[in-house]
C-alpha cells in the first residue's frame, strides 16, 4: 500500500485479528512494515493475555502498542498500536458490564492547531451466538452511544473497529437473506443511522467511497471470500471535522493478503501532529 500520495498525511489502519497470534503467524507483521506503514494500528479480537505477548506482538509494524485484555482467557480483547506517544491512554470507558470483556483502548493528542484528538479502537459485541449475547449488544449500544456523546464533547475523534454491524443493504451481500440476523436488524441499523444521522458523526469509508461490493468480513463456509460474499462490519468512525481530513486512497480495503476472516481498512488523514 506504498502511496506517493500519502505525503503530509498520517495513515489509522484497522483490522478485527481473529487472534492475535495467529495474524502474526500469517505474516500481518512485515506488511505493516513494509506495505502499510501505519501510524496507528487499531486491532480487535487479539484474544490473548498480557502473559501471552512477546516483544513482535507488543511492537507490531515498528509500533508500540497498548492492550485491553479481557478477563476470560482466549476471547476478545484489542490494542491500539501508535508511532506518535499520546498524551494520554485510556484502557476501557468505564463499564461495569464491557470493560471486563476487554472491548476499547483511546489514545489522546493535542494537534499544532491546539485541536484535541482521540483515537479509539472498539471491539463491538457480536450477537449472533444467543438471544442473552443480542440482549448483550444491544446494552452495548446504549451505554456506548453515551460515551461517544462524552467523546464528541471533548473534541474530534476518529473510532476505528469492528463494530458487528452492517448499516445499510450496500453493505452486505446478502441483505434480503439476512434481515432477522444479527448484526442486520432493524434496531442495530438504527442505531447507526442514529449515530450519523443525528448525533453526526461519519462513516468515513462511505463518504470516500460509495461503491457497491466493498467489504471486510467474509464468512469462512464455503467460498464466501473467493466470490466477495461479505458484509462490511469495520468502521472509521469520526467526528465531522477530522472526517473531512481524511483523503480516499486506491486500497483501503486490503484483500491480496489474508491475515484473518477481516481485512484491513487503512484511511489516510491530513493531521497535525
Amino acid at each position: 500500500m506504498s502511496d506517493p500520495a500519502r505525503a503530509g498525511a498520517l495513515r489509522i489502519t484497522s483490522l478485527n485479528a481473529n487472534g492475535l497470534r495467529s495474524a502474526v503467524t500469517k505474516g500481518v507483521g512485515p506488511w505493516l512494515e513494509q506495505q502499510a506503514r501505519p501510524d496507528w494500528l487499531c486491532l480487535q479480537e487479539i484474544r490473548v493475555a498480557a502473559s501471552d505477548l512477546n516483544d513482535a506482538m507488543r511492537g507490531l509494524g515498528g509500533l508500540r502498542g497498548a492492550f485491553h485484555h479481557a478477563e476470560r482467557p482466549g476471547y476478545s480483547g484489542v490494542a491500539l498500536y501508535f508511532r506518535h506517544e499520546p498524551d494520554e491512554l485510556r484502557v476501557g470507558f468505564g463499564s461495569t458490564e464491557f470493560d471486563a470483556e476487554g472491548r476499547y483502548v483511546e489514545a489522546r493528542y493535542r494537534l499544532r492547531d491546539g485541536t484535541r484528538l482521540a483515537v479509539v479502537s472498539v471491539y463491538f459485541p457480536s450477537g449472533s451466538s444467543s438471544e442473552l449475547r443480542q440482549q448483550a449488544k444491544f446494552r452495548f449500544l446504549d451505554e456506548f452511544e453515551q460515551h461517544m456523546r462524552e467523546l464528541q464533547a471533548a473534541g474530534e475523534v476518529i473510532l476505528c473497529g469492528d463494530v458487528n454491524i452492517a448499516h445499510k443493504e450496500i453493505d452486505l451481500k446478502n441483505w434480503k437473506g439476512n434481515l432477522k440476523n444479527s448484526g442486520f436488524l432493524p434496531e442495530e441499523r438504527a442505531w447507526m443511522s442514529h449515530v450519523i444521522d443525528d448525533l453526526g458523526w461519519v462513516d468515513v469509508f462511505r463518504a470516500l467511497n460509495p461503491s457497491p461490493d466493498q467489504y471486510t468480513w467474509w464468512s469462512n463456509r464455503g467460498q464466501a471470500r473467493a466470490k466477495n460474499v461479505g458484509w462490511r462490519i469495520d468502521y472509521h468512525l469520526a467526528t465531522p471535522g477530522v472526517a473531512r481530513l481524511a483523503r480516499r486512497g486506491s486500497e483501503n480495503i486490503y484483500v491480496e493478503q489474508r491475515f484473518s476472516d477481516h481485512a484491513p481498512l487503512s484511511i489516510d488523514y491530513e493531521l497535525g501532529l
